[in-house]
C-alpha cells in the first residue's frame, strides 16, 4: 500500500498495536497471524496493576491512517475500537489506545521470506508523505512479540 498524496486519511487492512508511543501496523493476508501476534504482544506487555501502560490495540483489521505534522497517525474506526478478533474464539475486548504515531510497518511472511539480517537502513514506504521504514517478521515464531517489542521501542 503506497499513499502519493500527502493530505487526508486512508483506511489500510492491518493491525496496530503500540507501546512507548510508538506504534506499528502489522500486514498480511487473511489468517497471516496479525491478530494473533496483537494477542501475544498485547498479553505479554500489557498493562500491569498500577504500572507502565504498556502495550495497547489500536486497532485489528481495519486501521485508519492520517497525517499528524510530519508523522502519521493510526486509529480505529470507532465501530471496532478496543476489540480483536481471536481465531475459534470470537471479538473480544482488549487494552486499547485512541491513537499512535505510525512508526513502523511489519509486513508478516513466513520464515523462509525474512531475512536472517534486515536491510540497514530498512526500506521505506510512502503513506501520505510520510517515510516509514518496514520490517519482515514471522508471526508465529515464539519470539515474535518480543521481537516486535525490540523493533518498535529498541529494547527487549
Amino acid at each position: 500500500m503506497t499513499g502519493g498524496g500527502t493530505r487526508g486519511e486512508v483506511l489500510v487492512h492491518g493491525t496496530c498495536i503500540a507501546m512507548s508511543a510508538s506504534g506499528a501496523l502489522l500486514r498480511g493476508a487473511p489468517g497471516a497471524g496479525k491478530s494473533d501476534l496483537a494477542l501475544r504482544f498485547i498479553s505479554l506487555f500489557g498493562a500491569r496493576d498500577g504500572g507502565n501502560p504498556g502495550a495497547c490495540l489500536v486497532a485489528d483489521d481495519q486501521v485508519l491512517l492520517s497525517r499528524d505534522g510530519q508523522g502519521l497517525l493510526a486509529r480505529s474506526p470507532q465501530a471496532i475500537a478496543g476489540r480483536l478478533e481471536v481465531r475459534g474464539v470470537g471479538i473480544v475486548e482488549v487494552p486499547h489506545c485512541e491513537d499512535a504515531p505510525l512508526t513502523l510497518i511489519v509486513d508478516l511472511a513466513a520464515a523462509g521470506a525474512v531475512p536472517r539480517l534486515p536491510p540497514d537502513p530498512l526500506p521505506r514506504e510512502d503513506i501520505l508523505g510520510v517515510h516509514i521504514p518496514v520490517l519482515k517478521l514471522n508471526p508465529f515464531e515464539v519470539s515474535a512479540p518480543l521481537k516486535l517489542k525490540l523493533a518498535l521501542t529498541g529494547s527487549p
